[in-house]
């Protein structure tokens, strides 16, 4: 029988934090390369996550971008739906479901968002660490990388990862501009350099944040920067589905000193998977204690530690700094496989699935955040739908109550702004709809709104006597786009107080 070193997990709880040294340094991670099926399906995820960011900035609809968020012109195309100003509430009704829609997510599925979709590690663990195995090595050789003198090997890895790092950033910071402004106007900038010089100097500071996050910053921005992992702590409870290591499973470990473990020996103790059964009572799970368990699955290789791109060891529980990136699943499943031990002692799972064997609920919690959730998306799919592609604004002329005129007929002056949210010239004519009536334009009235623009009209409504009821009249006014009405602008016409 090989010989077996028990021990439990409460003496081994983290005292410190893995990226700060014992002298108060920065402790730099470097993760072993993982490898196993959850790698792999992230990998293929993030080709395509990299495929669409690489390639929405060219795609075109009616001859603008498909996506843009440009903020200094406060101009937003979602989808080739076009946002301004006069959107902003839906805007920002759009911001809070997607916040809602944040916190339900993380509540029942913990920060997966974080390991599999956020920017910043997509980029980090999937492309620029890639750059950094196929230049330094793994994490061993990484590691006497480091501690080695600047040999010529040195200088040249360094040289060549410092330059292949700043060209992808550049090219990234490129691709976040062209978000901004439109990839057609980031191009002619960059035909142009000098004639450019304050897009090219900010081009330069976005590539200089984006070097130092991924050359020297890494996952401090999840640790120290980026505030919705704080959130899980307010967030998660105990029916969150999160990366998790099954400790009644696992513990107490059991650390191999001698020949692998054989778990088919006759002679030796039982190391399968902890059971559990109903009390007689009912109120609860009890393990069975026949035969006795020495020691649990893990045999505390460290490989799920090793693996860790923020360095935490999981099975000190959730917390502040996992990602929820699964490498320590991939690394522990590989590990149970090679001592021929059933996989899943670290695995997407809830503190109750583990402790009782319960699956997810929807307690009052996630219910209302449901309902709330509904309510929102239910008000946001109202306010897109009734959307108008032009804005309009109808008022009297300041100062001026009502002229009248030698012939017996009374009119208003008007001031109307229109907003044209399309890619497309809108004409227009108006027409009074619920009372007869003349319209009479001032000056060289333009009937035409430009594309993305505005435009201001002003005009006269000349009204007959015997039709001003009353000191205000209501007024429809229907738009019309080649005799197809668009919209009913509704106005007060002010006549004569005592008028009988």
């Amino acid at each position: 029988m090989e010989e077996i070193e028990i021990h439990d997990a409460k003496g081994s709880y983290r005292d410190s934090v893995a990226t700060i040294s014992q002298e108060g340094k920065r402790n730099f991670i470097n993760p072993k390369k993982p490898k196993g099926r959850l790698y792999r399906l992230r990998t293929w995820f993030s080709i395509f996550y990299l495929i669409v960011f690489f390639t929405l900035p060219f795609i075109k609809v009616n001859n603008e971008p498909l996506f843009m968020l440009n903020v200094l012109d406060r101009k937003f195309i979602i989808f080739g739906m076009v946002f301004w100003p006069q959107d902003f509430f839906i805007f920002g009704i759009a911001m809070l479901t997607f916040v809602v829609f944040v916190i339900l997510f993380t509540v029942v599925f913990g920060r997966i968002f974080c390991g599999w979709a956020c920017p910043q590690t997509i980029f980090m663990e999937m492309v620029f660490r890639k750059i950094e195995y196929w230049i330094d090595g793994d994490s061993a050789q990484q590691k006497q990388l480091k501690s080695m003198g600047w040999t010529g090997v040195k200088v040249r890895k360094r040289v060549l990862k410092f330059i292949i790092f700043f060209a992808v950033s550049f090219i990234i910071a490129n691709f976040f501009l062209a978000y901004l402004i439109s990839m057609d106007q980031l191009l002619g900038y960059l035909e142009d350099p000098a004639a450019h010089v304050g897009t090219l100097v900010s081009l330069l500071i976005f590539t200089s944040v984006f070097f130092f996050v991924y050359w020297w910053f890494r996952e401090q921005a999840c640790i120290v920067v980026c505030p919705y992992g704080r959130l899980q702590g307010v967030l998660l409870d105990k029916n969150s589905i999160v990366v998790a290591y099954d400790r009644i499973r696992g513990e107490p470990r059991g650390k191999i000193q001698g020949a692998r473990h054989k778990q088919e020996s006759g002679h030796s103790a039982d190391f399968s998977s902890n059971t559990a059964a109903p009390d007689s009572a009912g109120s609860g799970l009890i393990h069975q204690s026949e035969p006795p368990k020495l020691h649990g699955d893990c045999i505390d290789c460290a490989a799920c530690v090793r693996v860790c791109p923020t360095g935490i060891d999981i099975r000190n529980g959730t917390q502040l700094e996992c990602v929820n990136c699964t490498a320590c699943i991939d690394a522990c499943d590989a590990i149970m496989i090679g001592i021929n031990k059933p996989t899943g002692l670290i695995r997407y799972a809830s503190e109750n699935s583990i402790a009782n064997g319960v699956g997810l609920k929807l307690n009052a919690r996630i219910k209302g955040y449901i309902a709330v959730l509904s309510l929102l998306l239910s008000l946001l799919a109202f306010l897109l739908v009734s959307r108008t592609d032009l804005d309009a604004r109808l008022m009297r002329t300041a100062g001026m109550t009502y002229t009248s005129l030698p012939d017996g007929r009374i009119s208003n002056l008007y001031n109307l702004k229109l907003a044209n949210k399309t890619h497309l010239d809108i004409p227009f004519t108006l027409r009074l709809e619920n009372i007869d009536g003349t319209i009479q334009y001032v000056g060289s009235a333009s009937l035409i709104v430009q594309k993305e623009g505005y435009s201001h009209l002003q005009f006269f409504v000349i009204l007959n006597r015997k039709d001003v009821k009353s000191w205000k009249t209501m007024l429809q006014i229907g738009m019309y786009e080649n005799n197809k009405k668009i919209k009913t602008i509704k106005a007060t016409f002010i006549g004569p107080e005592n008028y009988n």
